[in-house]
């Protein structure tokens, strides 16, 4: 089927989501790719999918920030971002996640897996996302369908938070 794939790299067949969240954990924009396509790439189609958003971005306010993960090539990300809307990296910006150093683990006394406060942020989000019942695995055929999902699941928490408050 065409909106289904195989990503090596996680032995896993079927979509990836994407998610451009804020700093609490929602969504700021969301997008289904094929499981074969790269997260550089879903990040980028994330973005030029949601260009006018950044095209009516006064520039006179603060840079978005977007925190990456090591797996993104922000050299890359640029250049190709660039080519679809040329102003864009003068309302954007890219950073990469802090990864604690060995020497910096032991210097607090801490070794093997120590959290980030900044990654668990969209851990978190992805966590809330997966106790959707119907996003637990994909089930869905197209990615129109899933990307449907995904949002409705996000509206649903959101519309939970609100109604609590």
């Amino acid at each position: 089927m065409a909106s289904k794939g195989f990503c090596h790299y996680k032995c896993t067949n079927g979509i990836k989501r994407h998610l451009a969240i804020d700093t609490l954990g929602f969504p700021f924009f969301t997008h289904c790719t094929r499981a074969n396509v790269s997260d550089d790439q879903g990040l980028i189609e994330l973005l030029s999918c949601n260009l006018d958003y950044f095209r009516t971005k006064p520039v006179n306010i603060p840079k978005i920030t977007i925190l990456l993960d090591h797996g993104y090539h922000p050299d890359k990300l640029i250049a190709a971002l660039q080519q679809l809307y040329p102003q864009i990296m003068t309302k954007i910006r890219f950073e990469l996640a802090p990864k604690p150093t060995k020497a910096e683990k032991a210097a607090q006394g801490k070794t093997g897996f120590v959290p980030v406060a900044t990654r668990w942020i969209v851990k978190r989000s992805n966590a809330w996302m997966e106790r959707c019942k119907s996003l637990v695995k994909n089930f869905e055929r197209t990615l129109d369908h899933a990307r449907a999902k995904l949002n409705l699941c996000f509206i649903r928490l959101m519309l939970k938070r609100l109604a609590s408050a």
